[in-house]
């Protein structure tokens, strides 16, 4: 089978991981009827044989159902970035639905690097109101391949999910893959982020005060 990541990315991904502190599972889910799963899977695959600290394994999002429920993965394909302590995997809310190319193999790369250092990065104030959330928040963050901003506002989401996975879900979604729900929520642009099945929308790649401004409104409603 060919190889989806040439000699370079490889040397390049590698290079990227020296800076990996702890160790990280990939979760992967795919289906049966599904246009890129096989693509998404070897992508997987090869990521993960670039350095000893990222492990995989590989889930059928309907013969493994209860799998999938624990990690709220309904579509596929799909990735979960969760740290793994020992034999412990935790989830920290972070997926992304559909194949991570083009631009969006750099949020792959990210949320690696993300989960491995166990920390988020935001702001102390950030922090604070999301550790502090009590009722549910889940973000799409819808995205393209071709748009060259849509990694950061796909990182920031899942920046903030880190915070509080009991209570946040942050899912990176290929647009294209997935038209239905894209048109179900009006994206017209990329990236655009939408909170709680539209109680509230951000387009852009925005800073972090922005989009949280954006999840207190919404959380309002």
């Amino acid at each position: 089978m060919e190889k989806l990541l040439n000699e370079q990315i490889v040397g390049q991904v590698k290079e990227v991981f020296n800076g990996m502190k702890e160790p990280v599972q990939i979760l992967f889910f795919g289906s049966e009827q599904c246009d890129y799963c096989t693509e998404t899977r070897q992508l997987v695959e090869e990521v993960t044989d670039t350095h000893a600290s990222i492990s995989a394994a590989y889930y059928d999002l309907d013969k493994d159902a209860t799998m999938a429920a624990e990690f709220n993965v309904d579509k596929a394909p799909a990735i979960v970035i969760a740290a793994k302590n020992g034999d412990e995997v935790v989830n920290y809310g972070i997926q992304y639905s559909g194949i991570p190319s083009g631009h969006e193999f750099s949020t792959l790369i990210n949320d690696i690097l993300l989960v491995s250092g166990r920390d988020s990065g935001l702001d102390e104030a950030t922090r604070a109101y999301l550790k502090g959330l009590e009722t549910p928040l889940h973000m799409q963050v819808f995205v393209t391949p071709t748009c060259p901003y849509c990694p950061r506002a796909v990182l920031l989401a899942h920046q903030m999910a880190m915070e509080n996975p009991a209570m946040i879900r942050a899912e990176g979604v290929e647009a294209t893959e997935f038209p239905d729900l894209a048109n179900r929520f009006n994206v017209s642009g990329v990236p655009q982020t939408t909170i709680n099945a539209g109680r509230g929308t951000v387009v852009g790649a925005v800073p972090e005060g922005h989009l949280l401004d954006e999840i207190k409104r919404a959380l309002l409603n």
